[in-house]
């Protein structure tokens, strides 16, 4: 019999409140929105780590990394959505993902188990669920074999506000040798568009 995957969702669900002003603010902001539909971009997060259960793969209930400012907010909208809440880690102020990945994989050792950790933003919409799923269930082998599996998504434009990566042209759609830009320059992104936006993490702890 196969052992069962474990994996624990964390979502990041820090923010300011600045980009989507005055929808979005310090205590509002816009992953708590309704943007795309009757759920929360957060809500919406929560549910499609959920449904990455499958026979093979065991979800645990999802552990949050956000402010002290939004610990009820999140709560709540995951009460509404019917899922409950493993744990939250509580920044005193936002530091980034480096810190935040650090402190959520030191909070899932705890449990005694040694989980797959399946990260992801708060605020973003996926058109295609079945897609996402799928891409997440190769993630989520490949990262129980001890690789660090991050998702891209191929950029539409050049734009130096996000993370960039860069892998070798393969058929296969785990790709490896990856190089990391954490902000490629307007000229530079304009010009490499085999660097996809960095999207969604997978990691033993």
């Amino acid at each position: 019999m196969t052992d069962l995957l474990k994996v624990q969702p964390v979502i990041l669900c820090g923010g300011s409140g600045t980009r989507l002003w005055p929808l979005s603010r310090a205590g509002f902001p816009k992953q708590f929105l309704c943007l795309t539909g009757e759920d929360s971009l957060f809500q919406q997060a929560a549910k499609r780590l959920m449904n990455l259960e499958t026979k093979e793969i065991q979800v645990a209930n999802p552990l949050i990394v956000t402010g002290e400012e939004h610990r009820f907010l999140a709560a709540e909208q995951l009460r509404e959505s019917g899922i409950e809440l493993s744990a939250a880690l509580l920044e005193p102020i936002g530091r980034n993902t480096a810190p935040a990945l650090t402190l959520a994989a030191m909070a899932a050792l705890e449990s005694g188990n040694d989980p797959i950790l399946v990260v992801t933003p708060a605020d973003q919409t996926v058109s295609n669920a079945a897609a996402f799923t799928q891409a997440m269930h190769e993630g989520i082998r490949e990262a129980a074999g001890g690789s660090i599996v991050i998702l891209g998504i191929a950029p539409d434009r050049a734009e130096t506000g996000y993370g960039y990566i860069q892998a070798k042209s393969t058929a296969d759609s785990l790709k490896r040798d990856l190089c990391f830009e954490p902000k490629v320059p307007l000229v530079r992104g304009a010009a490499n568009w085999g660097f996809q936006y960095q999207q969604h993490y997978l990691t033993t702890t």
